[in-house]
């Protein structure tokens, strides 16, 4: 029988600790301690430490954010952070990804108990993945991101990522409508989407993204990145090119198809229900992407719980695609690439720091 997951619960309100150590209890984890504030989590953390702190944002003496980084710079333990603040500020959000935070899950503004008391908000399953997931492979930043807040915090205890710039082929420009690059992300796609991505020249060929977030998250997230990569990044509408220098992300909440019109690929934006149990899928926009494009695109399967993606990744090969499976020691979580592999799906098996490169000699039709 499995060890069950120890774990930290820190949040100001008593109402929202109770409910949330009663829902993980059930799911078979072990509650080491609750607090209402992190200077009461402090010496209870020193005593037992835990396999994975749940903790929100917005708390009396030390918000959630700095607390963050204090843990993080004493040792790498997996966080997941559950807040109202992670769906009002979207900042908040990336701030406690940049600083090593794993996973999140929002708190309606509205209905609160409803959703404390639903076995399926997500909270159980982010935990789960926070257990599994291999925090010396997260990137670091090497500098601040050029906004108002500050970046995240690089612990002593792991070395900084920087993934290389990679130079730009002169014949990259004339791939404009002929070539394609799909990413699928979840757990950890954060910080591995923007170490591929900062590392791309504006000659590189369109891609589409898909990281599964929720509503109001890809907005900020695309403007974010926007400020650090040589690539145009934006979140997708309905109708959008898909054309070299432009990154497209898929919007929370929606999923993302792709569409061959005449001699451009454009980007389908559309509600639809769940597709294990996430929108947008990144199976959805493989799987379109393979009827699409076939051979003339590249296909990526990173970082991230479940399967998601596996079976779309699959239908890029058949279609002659380029697949590739993000490798499990550079994998946050080494799920849904794992999947992919046992499908036969993935073509090449490669570290978070060959990615990039890949990508140019692809977009450069070498």
């Amino acid at each position: 029988m499995p060890t069950p997951i120890k774990v930290a619960l820190i949040d100001d309100s008593a109402v929202v600790r109770k409910h949330l150590a009663d829902l993980l209890t059930k799911a078979g984890m072990d509650i080491i301690f609750t607090a209402q504030d992190p200077l009461f989590a402090w010496p209870k953390m020193q005593a037992q430490w835990p396999d994975v702190v749940v903790l929100d944002v917005e708390m009396p003496r030390m918000d959630g954010i700095s607390f963050l980084k204090q843990i993080m710079s004493h040792r790498l333990t997996p966080v997941v952070m559950c807040s109202t603040l992670t769906e009002v500020g979207c900042e908040t959000t990336l701030q406690a990804l940049e600083a090593g935070a794993v996973g999140f899950v929002t708190k309606p503004k509205a209905g609160l108990k409803d959703f404390l008391d639903d076995s399926g908000n997500g909270l159980v399953d982010a935990v789960r993945a926070a257990a599994r997931a291999n925090l010396s492979a997260l990137p670091r930043r090497a500098t601040p991101m050029p906004t108002p807040t500050p970046g995240g915090l690089k612990s002593p205890t792991a070395a900084p990522f920087v993934m290389p710039p990679v130079p730009g082929s002169p014949g990259a420009m004339a791939q404009t409508t002929d070539r394609l690059i799909a990413m699928g992300l979840s757990t950890g796609g954060v910080q591995t989407m923007e170490a591929i991505l900062t590392a791309l020249p504006r000659t590189t060929a369109g891609i589409v993204i898909v990281q599964h977030m929720p509503e109001a998250f890809t907005a900020s997230l695309a403007q974010r990145l926007n400020h650090l990569c040589d690539m145009e990044v934006m979140e997708a509408r309905d109708g959008d090119r898909i054309m070299t220098g432009r990154v497209l992300i898929a919007p929370g909440g929606k999923h993302l198809r792709v569409e061959r019109q005449g001699a451009q690929y454009r980007t389908r934006v559309t509600d639809g229900p769940l597709v294990k149990r996430h929108r947008p899928s990144v199976d959805v926009m493989l799987k379109s992407v393979a009827q699409a494009a076939g051979r003339n695109a590249m296909g990526l399967l990173l970082t991230g719980m479940g399967d998601d993606g596996a079976h779309g990744l699959l239908e890029m090969f058949q279609a002659g695609a380029e697949t590739i499976a993000q490798d499990e020691a550079s994998s946050v979580v080494w799920g849904m690439p794992a999947e992919a592999i046992k499908l036969g799906a993935a073509r090449h098996v490669l570290p978070l720091s060959a990615m990039a490169a890949r990508i140019c000699r692809f977009s450069a039709g070498s």
